[in-house]
C-alpha cells in the first residue's frame, strides 16, 4: 500500500437525493453533515468522466461512529445515467448493512418509510460465529440494505 489509508464514504446515486436522505435519517438515524453539495464544472466532468455533470446531494454520518467516521454520500446527477437492475447476486457493490437492535421493527420501519422487502426475516446459527437475525430490504429507490442483529 502506498501510504496510509482510511475508509471515507460510500456513495448512492439517487433519483431524488432529498427524499433518499430523509429515508436514511428517519429509519437508521443517520445525521446530515452540512453543507449540502451543489457541484458542477469542467473539473467535475474531468474527474467523473460524465460530460456536463452536475451533482446535488449531501453526506450523512453513519450511526455508531464519531464525528470523523465514514459517511453515506447521497448524490443526484444531472444528467441522470441509465439504471441497471439491482439484485443481491449481481456482480459489483450489492448492499450496505446496518446492525440494529430490533430487526423486525426496522424491517417494518423500512416498509412504512417507502422501502420494500427483498427477502424474508431469517434467524440462523452460524457455527463458530453466533446467532444472526437478518433480512434484505430496499430503500425507496431500490438500493439493497441488509439489516442484522448478532447474538453470541
Amino acid at each position: 500500500m502506498a501510504g496510509s489509508c482510511r475508509f471515507v464514504h460510500t456513495n448512492l446515486v439517487a433519483r431524488d437525493w432529498q427524499r433518499l436522505a430523509e429515508f436514511y435519517q428517519e429509519v437508521f438515524g443517520c445525521q446530515a453533515v452540512p453543507p449540502a453539495r451543489e457541484l458542477e464544472g469542467e473539473w467535475l466532468a474531468a474527474a467523473t468522466g460524465v460530460p456536463q455533470a452536475r451533482i446535488e446531494g449531501i453526506h450523512l454520518r453513519l450511526p455508531g461512529y464519531e464525528l470523523q467516521g465514514p459517511t453515506l454520500e447521497i448524490f443526484q446527477y444531472l444528467p441522470e445515467g441509465e439504471e441497471t437492475a439491482k439484485a443481491p447476486n449481481r456482480p459489483g457493490l450489492a448492499h450496505i448493512a446496518f446492525e440494529v437492535n430490533d430487526v423486525a421493527a426496522t424491517y417494518n420501519a423500512v416498509l412504512e418509510a417507502g422501502g420494500r422487502a427483498t427477502g424474508d426475516l431469517v434467524t440462523r446459527e452460524i457455527p463458530g460465529v453466533g446467532l444472526i437475525t437478518f433480512a434484505y430490504v430496499a430503500d425507496p429507490e431500490g438500493n439493497i440494505i441488509e439489516i442484522q442483529r448478532w447474538l453470541p
